[in-house]
């Protein structure tokens, strides 16, 4: 076969070789010689017409002689169409299959920082990056950049509304950040400066966990960016799985600790493997088992069919699972931290949770993607491209499945575009507001005057892979929401 996928464990396919012979040409020897757009497109097309969510509606004459990023574009359903809450708003394509993996996979080079970036001023010409968040043990951590960090040069160069991108991600690996101070609503450079590296980074998605007794409640408080397995290793066709255990052994404490009251911080987290979805939820769901569905999926009519025959009922079906960690007994509620962006297999969690447990959501609204995906790559190695189609859409136990619009919180907060406090602090306004709601004790008063919100540019996190809407699947380990 010269086509590989990715599929996580509990939603693995039965794909048979004479299906996927229909989604590709087979060649026992890869022919020598680059690759033609038209060869990548041909291939890209043939895969679209098996796996593709939306396969019926695909252009009846593409343009295969466009670019192989511009022709996947042309391939999706409705895109341009703002008004189509349904579109395809996810779907991607990468030229490196092999950085396509990796980055799945919490493993990309960078600096360590993750930013929102804004206009400095009404003139709209200047712009900052606003750090909100530090990769523990990456560059930027070691130089001592942390949240609520503000930088308005590069290189010495202010950041403006024309080179912002090129400046913060240049072809250049090194960094020289120039940074501005907030007060009372008006920001200043300074002299200071702080020179990184970018390097090649395998990211933790568990940014903190801590707990507090607060008002005769023991709450649990995990920061979670990305729904990662385990480790990423180059050639391994599956992750290990570091990251699930280490939520696994967060769990165990909080049962330990006594915990009964939960804060799930998502605030920033796109999404990832829907293994390690079903994982999380499994340590917080309240009489849940493994007979009890988290999530079901509707596929096309082709790898329906497929899978109807080989497998049976309840192949598209994924129940929760057994977890001696989990602390679903001592709870009654969860509270969930979210903005927009909060995606995909984050999203999942929150659906998949409702039926059984009040979900109450703290923050701003959702992306709203109710929609998963698979890698696709070329195992001969000839065609280097990836691609990461959706090819599925989620419903939770009682299914639910219409929340393209995203979820609208529960009740709003929205972080401050500068002077962001730091996580766990007591006093930062999601969290604050979580502990209120639990305690009724307020920690800080809400929309603080110092407080600075204002229309967000864009995110460093626009840049992670798929624009960081993730929720897909492995082969034989990984699916990805």
């Amino acid at each position: 076969m010269n086509t590989s996928f990715a599929w996580r464990t509990a939603l693995s396919l039965v794909i048979s070789s004479s299906f996927l012979m229909t989604s590709c040409k087979k060649e026992d020897v890869a022919p020598s010689g680059p690759t033609s757009n038209g060869e990548v497109n041909n291939w890209v097309l043939e895969n679209m017409k098996n796996y593709y969510f939306w396969n019926d509606k695909l252009p009846a004459k593409p343009d295969t002689s466009l670019t192989p990023d511009q022709f996947f574009l042309s391939l999706l359903y409705d895109r341009a169409n703002t008004a189509n809450a349904d579109r395809d708003r996810f779907s991607w394509i990468q030229a490196s299959a092999d950085e396509l993996k990796a980055s799945l996979s919490g493993q990309s080079k960078t600096t360590g920082i993750e930013y929102n970036l804004y206009y400095r001023d009404q003139t709209r010409t200047n712009v900052v990056a606003s750090i909100i968040y530090v990769l523990p043990g990456s560059p930027a951590a070691k130089a001592g950049i942390k949240r609520g960090d503000i930088i308005s040069k590069v290189n010495g160069e202010a950041l403006t509304g024309t080179n912002y991108q090129t400046m913060l991600a240049g072809s250049s690996d090194t960094y020289t950040y120039g940074f501005a101070t907030v007060s009372n609503g008006a920001l200043t450079d300074n002299a200071q400066t702080k020179q990184v590296t970018a390097v090649v980074f395998q990211e933790d998605p568990v940014l903190l966990d801590t707990t507090y007794t607060i008002g005769g409640k023991t709450i649990g408080y995990v920061i979670y960016n990305q729904f990662i397995p385990g480790l990423y290793k180059a050639g391994s066709s599956s992750l290990d799985n570091t990251y699930d255990l280490k939520l696994d052994n967060i769990f165990v404490k909080f049962k330990q600790k006594g915990v009964n009251e939960l804060v799930l911080d998502l605030r920033y987290n796109r999404g990832g493997y829907v293994s390690s979805s079903t994982n999380l939820a499994s340590l917080i769901g309240k009489n849940i088992d493994a007979s009890k569905v988290y999530y079901t999926q509707k596929w096309n009519s082709i790898v329906t069919a497929q899978n109807d025959k080989q497998r049976g009922v309840g192949w598209n079906t994924q129940n929760f699972l057994v977890k001696a960690a989990n602390i679903g007994a001592n709870l009654s509620r969860v509270f969930v931290l979210t903005t927009g962006s909060t995606a995909s297999a984050s999203e999942l969690v929150i659906n998949g949770l409702r039926p059984f447990m009040t979900v109450t959501t703290i923050g701003t609204t959702t992306v709203g993607k109710n929609v998963g995906s698979i890698t696709i790559s070329d195992e001969t190695g000839r065609i280097k491209w990836g691609i990461q189609p959706i090819t599925f859409k989620s419903a939770n136990a009682q299914g639910f499945t219409d929340y393209a619009g995203g979820f609208t919180p529960s009740v709003e907060v929205k972080e401050p575009s500068y002077a962001m406090k730091a996580f766990g602090d007591v006093t930062e306004p999601m969290l604050s507001e979580a502990i209120f709601q639990i305690s009724g004790t307020r920690t800080v008063r809400r929309a603080a005057s110092t407080d600075v919100t204002q229309p967000i540019l864009g995110s460093s996190l626009d840049g992670k892979a798929g624009g960081g809407n993730m929720f897909f699947t492995d082969k034989l380990s990984n699916v990805q929401h």
